[in-house]
C-alpha cells in the first residue's frame, strides 16, 4: 500500500519560513517524479514544485519561482518543500503527490497523493 505522508506544517509569521516533508512508502521511491501543490479555502488545488526521479530537474511555475525549493532524497524515500518569505496567501493545505511522469505532476495528474498538511501564515 502506497503512503505519502506530508509533515513540518503549522502557524508561521509572515516573512517566516517553513520546511515541508513527505514519507513515502510502498513505492519504488527514486522511480517517481514528485510534486507539491496547494490548495486554499475556496480555491482550486495549484501546483507549487515537481522534480525528476532522479532529482535533477525541478518545475516551478511563475508564482512559485524564487520562495519554493523542492528536492529529495531517495535513500530516505523523502522529498522536501523549503518555502520562504512566506505571505498570508500562503496559507493553505499543501499536499504532496507522486507519478511516473514528469508531466502528470505537472498538470496534477498524479497516481498517488498525501493528506496534506496545513499551512497558516499571520500577518
Amino acid at each position: 500500500q502506497v503512503q505519502l505522508v506530508e509533515s513540518g506544517g503549522g502557524l508561521v509569521q509572515a516573512g517566516g519560513s517553513l520546511r515541508l516533508s513527505c514519507a513515502a512508502s510502498g513505492l519504488t521511491f527514486s522511480t517517481y517524479a514528485m510534486g507539491w501543490f496547494r490548495q486554499a479555502p475556496g480555491k482550486e488545488r495549484e501546483f507549487v514544485a515537481g522534480i525528476s526521479w532522479s532529482g535533477g530537474t525541478t518545475y516551478y511555475p511563475d508564482s512559485a519561482k524564487g520562495r519554493f525549493t523542492i528536492s529529495r532524497d531517495n535513500a530516505m524515500n523523502t522529498v522536501y518543500l523549503q518555502v520562504n518569505s512566506l505571505k498570508p496567501e500562503d496559507t493553505a493545505v499543501y499536499y504532496c503527490a507522486a507519478d511516473g511522469a514528469v508531466r502528470s505532476v505537472q498538470r496534477g495528474s498524479c497516481k498517488y497523493w498525501g493528506q496534506g498538511t496545513q499551512v497558516t501564515v499571520s500577518s
